[in-house]
């Protein structure tokens, strides 16, 4: 036998150990690939929820329009289904129409009236995208408008100022939400007008109206509260001595931001929230269910957003930890009245932080319930209890709370 022949056993063993090692570098080759995969997946989560919308998509089908009799026929979705007003952008956001209560509706569809047709030919559009933003300019609403700009950190941020007849009288900041602008706000400058109250209708960074930041991504409140400090500096420099802010979803998490960070959060008596932000834990957990994505994906994306270094992932020039923008944990820290208004089937922002917070603070926090008015718009659905529950908690709590600690 030749020194180079070898046993057919040894043969064998030795394909085995090959086969085995082969097996062995594709599993791991495998790991490699789906880690990396799980890793870009979780990145992608991580990015989607401090991105900003750069498209706002039309996903509402318009099945029939009728001009002659005022008349628009929609797909029939929880939204659209209210009762009530609310805007509708067709053509890219070229289009804008009012509409407001249901004409008829089947299983499937339901047809409303329209209040007006402000911009584009709607005859022409297929589908549009339904807002709570009502008006378009406070101007519509016959008051004396200014526009400033408020010096912010990014630069000179377009505020709208509507101020009230009395030089001393108190003021009110609205601050609007996310995916939004200015123009939400609109909505309470009436109840915050009847009140005897100056209101400046802010604009913050990375939300197409005010400058955006150097990484052009949400803070989600941990440094859009900046923006909101601007804005008490600047009404301070109009000789303000009392202030309520007002923020809607995301707002709400940047006026809560304000409350516990800015140097000028001494000029607020008091906060209204509608919709708001109270705890990002509940909205990512609500939002990953709807999603269907596994737990272990929103935790990591999570971690993420809060680890220096891995954060670049998500694009952010700093961390964001959502433990420190929970002010259902930070409740203690809050000083001043809050007037909570949160609707039970909100369907975008969980109202249970709002219930908890409520809970947490029953000597600060007023919590005002609506049960069927969607999310950011309780005004849309009733204005009257929207206004009713504002007006009264301005009089009964903020002007009682402001004077107890006038000098």
């Amino acid at each position: 036998m030749s020194r180079s022949a070898r046993p057919a056993e040894d043969v064998v063993q030795d394909t085995a150990r090959s086969a085995g090692l082969v097996a062995l570098g594709a599993g791991l080759a495998a790991v490699v690939i789906g880690t990396a995969v799980v890793g870009g997946f979780v990145a992608a989560i991580a990015r989607m929820v401090v991105t900003p919308d750069r498209k706002r998509t039309e996903r509402v089908p318009i099945l029939a329009v009728d001009l002659q009799h005022g008349a628009v026929t929609l797909e029939r979705t929880p939204d659209t289904e209210l009762q009530g007003r609310y805007s509708l952008w067709f053509g890219g956001g070229t289009g804008h129409m009012r509409v407001g209560e249901v004409l008829g509706s089947t299983t499937a569809t339901v047809t409303r009236r329209i209040i007006a047709v402000d911009a584009g030919d709607p005859t022409t559009a297929r589908r549009g995208r339904w807002g709570g933003w009502f008006y378009l300019t406070p101007g519509e609403l016959d008051v004396p408008v200014e526009d400033i700009d408020v010096p912010t950190p990014n630069g000179p941020a377009p505020a709208w100022v509507v101020r009230a007849d009395d030089p001393g009288a108190p003021w009110a900041v609205l601050v609007h939400g996310r995916g939004v602008t200015r123009a939400e706000t609109i909505r309470a400058l009436p109840v915050f007008r009847a009140a005897g109250y100056s209101v400046l209708l802010a604009s913050w960074r990375n939300d197409g109206v005010a400058p955006k930041s150097v990484d052009g991504r949400y803070g989600l409140g941990s440094t859009e509260w900046e923006d909101v400090d601007a804005a008490l500096r600047w009404v301070e420099g109009q000789g303000a001595t009392s202030v309520v802010l007002m923020g809607w979803s995301m707002g709400g998490a940047v006026v809560l931001q304000t409350l516990v960070r800015s140097p000028f959060a001494q000029l607020v008596d008091g906060v209204v929230l509608e919709s708001a932000v109270v705890d990002w834990h509940a909205v990512l957990k609500s939002q990953s269910r709807a999603l269907r994505l596994p737990r272990v994906v929103r935790k990591v994306a999570q971690r993420v957003l809060r680890t220096p270094v891995l954060h670049r992932l998500a694009g952010l020039a700093q961390p964001v930890d959502l433990r420190e923008l929970d002010m259902v944990a930070r409740a203690a820290e809050l000083t001043v009245p809050i007037l909570l208004l949160h609707s039970d089937d909100d369907g975008f922002v969980p109202s249970s932080a709002s219930h908890a917070l409520a809970e947490a603070r029953p000597d600060l926090v007023r919590l005002e319930v609506a049960h069927a008015a969607r999310h950011t718009k309780l005004w849309n659905h009733d204005a009257d209890w929207f206004d009713a529950r504002i007006l009264a908690w301005l009089t009964e709590v903020v002007r009682p709370h402001d004077a107890t600690r006038a000098p």
